[in-house]
């Protein structure tokens, strides 16, 4: 017969799935003390649990129990009463009670429901620098890991995170609070939940964010973990005053920030591409996060993190999905002057439509009914493409070589800058569209026309014309639960209240 010892903290995440998960009628989970434990079955030399290890694994599931029910996932079958009966004598834990009542309505501890809000997507209010942080149960803890893009300009790399801070679901219906920021491990921090989509966080130990070499130690500790370089290593001035401002304006707040929830986008059949999040390059700003979503005959990326030019919540790039561009051969794409002109006439097209009462984009899956799904392979409204052809050419010219895995072969003009060299030499598909750009502090902030190009359905382009510029993005492929839009409505809520935030 074997004995198995897991661990008073593998008991109590067993313990704590099994009672916040099940309604057993009658049941009364109580955990009794190490002494009583002894007494009852400990005196007769006999084993108190017959399950193995293997046996235990299977059953507790470990801390994925609690995070499955408070994410609203279904866990594996749970064990006989008899089995959690073994495993209370066998494990001493020191007083913890949840109660099922007669009616099977379950009462697991109070701060289970305090901190279950927080769980999902929330946007930290940095000024016009924002920011992506996730809030999920790892066992015992409820964390809030903050999202960082990877190093400029190396957008196809995997994101990167760092805990702020997390939850302690303690015993007694309470709770510890920590704070995770700086390198001195975790300390006193508090959390406040404003409402329903707001709450904010406070550290009540700001000393361990502080260095021994004072702050010039710990802005080249964060330009290394923010940049992957020191300072000697970026020679373009007006880039290290950038990072110089972002340090000095986002250290003063000392994890103390309000946080604001926001929503993954949601899907549509006809969509041009999964919508979600994407990394992408801002050049001397380096990588930001946007956020891509479809609203009818529109497509919008809208900043989740910013800049002091065009602050996180602002729209960077709108597409305008009724008017493809074929773009020309390749010879002739590497004239800037030729692929300005073509963009240049549909922009002249698009102000005569509008002029003349053209139809205006959709209001979003939020409005379906006067949404008029888009024909096969994204071409909208048989809009013509721009080497004069018949309507519906360019859409087939580009659609076939694209099913056949070779695409349209694609070459930045001469002249255009990129972060990243590295892109991609054939596109399936491009759009007019227009980008926002502005002065320092969102001053003087004005749309200008430029190229949407879509690679493959994880990586899409912006040439900026009037900027000569060129912005590569790559979707996040990280998975983040709680995160939907409990209707079509409240995303677009959602977008109007964190651009509002910085307009």
């Amino acid at each position: 017969m074997t004995h198995c010892h897991p661990g008073p903290w593998s008991a109590l995440r067993f313990a704590l799935g099994v009672v916040h998960s099940m309604g057993w009628r009658g049941v009364a989970v109580i955990p009794v003390g190490a002494e009583s434990s002894r007494r009852r079955c400990g005196q007769a030399g006999r084993p108190c649990s017959q399950m193995t290890k293997e046996r235990w694994r299977e059953v507790t599931g470990g801390p994925g129990r609690v995070a499955a029910r408070l994410e609203g996932r279904r866990p594996a079958p749970w064990p006989t009463p008899r089995e959690l009966q073994l495993l209370q004598r066998r494990e001493g834990l020191g007083g913890l009670a949840w109660h099922v009542t007669e009616k099977s309505s379950l009462r697991p501890p109070e701060v289970l429901h305090r901190y279950r809000h927080i769980l999902g997507l929330w946007q930290p209010d940095i000024g016009p620098y924002g920011g992506l942080l996730n809030v999920v149960v790892d066992g015992l803890f409820i964390i809030g890991w903050m999202y960082l893009p990877p190093h400029d300009p190396h957008v196809d790399d995997p994101m990167r995170f760092k805990p702020l801070f997390r939850i302690h679901l303690m015993e007694r219906k309470s709770a510890t609070v920590e704070c995770m920021y700086g390198h001195k491990g975790p300390h006193n921090g508090h959390i406040q939940i404003v409402k329903k989509d707001e709450f904010s966080t406070k550290c009540n130990q700001t000393d361990h964010h502080r260095m021994s070499g004072g702050r010039q130690e710990e802005f080249r500790t964060w330009l290394r973990e923010e940049w992957g370089r020191t300072l000697e290593d970026i020679f373009h001035e007006h880039m290290q005053e950038l990072i110089l401002m972002k340090f000095i304006y986002t250290s003063q707040y000392d994890n103390c920030l309000t946080y604001r929830r926001i929503y993954l986008p949601p899907s549509h059949p006809d969509d041009l591409i999964k919508p979600g999040l994407f990394k992408g390059t801002y050049g001397s700003h380096g990588l930001e996060i946007v956020m891509l979503s479809f609203h009818g005959r529109r497509a919008r990326g809208t900043k989740i993190t910013g800049d002091p030019n065009i602050p996180a919540g602002q729209q960077t790039v709108e597409i305008d999905l009724r008017h493809r561009i074929q773009l020309p051969d390749v010879e002739n794409l590497r004239n800037f002057n030729e692929l300005s002109r073509i963009v240049l006439e549909v922009r002249e097209r698009v102000r005569q439509e509008q002029q003349e009462g053209g139809r205006e984009a959709g209001e979003g899956h939020g409005q379906q009914d006067s949404r008029e799904p888009p024909p096969p392979g994204g071409e909208l409204d048989g809009a013509p493409a721009e080497d004069g052809g018949e309507p519906g050419d360019g859409a087939a010219a580009a659609e076939q070589p694209g099913q056949a895995g070779q695409g349209q072969p694609f070459v930045l003009p001469v002249g255009v800058s990129s972060r990243n060299e590295d892109y991609p030499r054939t596109c399936r598909m491009c759009f007019y569209g227009t980008g926002l750009i502005a002065g320092h502090g969102f001053t003087s902030p004005e749309r200008t026309p430029g190229v949407f190009i879509l690679f493959d359905e994880n990586r899409f382009g912006f040439v900026w014309l009037e900027l000569k510029s060129f912005s590569l993005y790559s979707r996040v492929q990280a998975t983040f639960r709680n995160a939907d839009a409990p209707s079509p409505q409240a995303f677009d809520e959602m977008l109007k209240n964190i651009q509002a935030l910085t307009s």
